[in-house]
């Protein structure tokens, strides 16, 4: 399946910094996360919470997709996606540079 140029451009894709994680009572496959956009913080869910102990996230800098409709899960609403290879059904967070500013647009 194709996507449209068109529709592509529509994705707002930025380069975040994980601030903190919390974990969810009663979840052992999703934590709760903050990150930083550069001019606002965000609340986002983040899968893979059996692989990954919640301070090995926190610094992180990431590519999220900024404009993804919100959604709750776990009673904790997400505002954003992190995205992730997916290798075994083990995510791998998609990094950059922690030069790169928070908010920066990925063209």
């Amino acid at each position: 399946m194709s996507v449209r140029y068109d529709d592509f451009k529509k994705l707002d894709l930025r380069v975040a910094n994980i601030l903190k994680i919390e974990r969810i009572p009663g979840k052992t496959k999703i934590v709760k996360g903050e990150i930083d956009l550069g001019d606002e913080t965000r609340d986002v869910i983040i899968g893979g919470a059996e692989f990954y102990e919640p301070e090995d996230l926190i610094g992180k800098t990431v590519i999220v997709v900024a404009n993804l409709e919100s959604k709750k899960m776990g009673g904790v609403e997400s505002n954003a996606m992190l995205l992730a290879a997916d290798i075994n059904d083990k995510p791998f967070w998609l990094t950059v540079d922690s030069q790169v500013p928070p908010g920066t647009k990925i063209k």
